[in-house]
């Protein structure tokens, strides 16, 4: 095996990861919200925090440095049109993943908090579902796209 196929194994299970992290994580917070069963949404939030932790924020970080070995092992130029579209992307996705985990997190502590004083969920945790919700949109798209760019290159 060369160091290029090395470099592109873990770039593609980088997005495998990213894609399938954050397919599983909106998937399972939803089918939690809708159970507005606060326990549940308890137990599950906190798996969701420490899944993002755990595999999406390695793979993010990991992801500039495979696709730069790959850049460098390939002779690709930084001025390739799908490149570059890609990155900026890639600065989308980030913009919008960031102030995910925080919502995340404080969506976690406040059904804690609710479960631990045996009440309903208060109105900032819906506030702050909806918002996760609508970040995980254009988030995910940017991911979805720079993975059909990094395989067709079209441009």
């Amino acid at each position: 095996m060369t160091l290029y196929f090395l470099a592109k194994y873990l770039h593609v299970l980088g997005a495998i990861v990213i894609l399938g992290t954050g397919a599983g994580i909106a998937f399972f917070m939803l089918m939690a919200h809708r159970s507005r069963d606060v326990a549940f949404i308890v137990r599950t939030a906190e798996t969701v925090v420490l899944a993002d932790m755990l595999f999406t924020l390695t793979a993010v970080l990991l992801q500039p440095v495979s696709g730069g070995a790959l850049m460098w092992l390939s002779s690709t130029a930084w001025s390739e049109r799908w490149l570059m579209i890609s990155l900026g992307l890639y600065a989308v996705a980030g913009l919008f993943w960031v102030p995910v985990v925080f919502m995340q997190i404080e969506m976690r502590d406040l059904a804690r908090k609710a479960a631990g004083h045996n009440q309903e969920l208060p109105p900032r945790y819906f506030a702050l579902f909806h918002r996760w919700f609508l970040f995980g949109i254009p988030g995910f798209c940017s991911v979805m796209a720079i993975l059909w760019l990094m395989i067709a290159k079209p441009f």
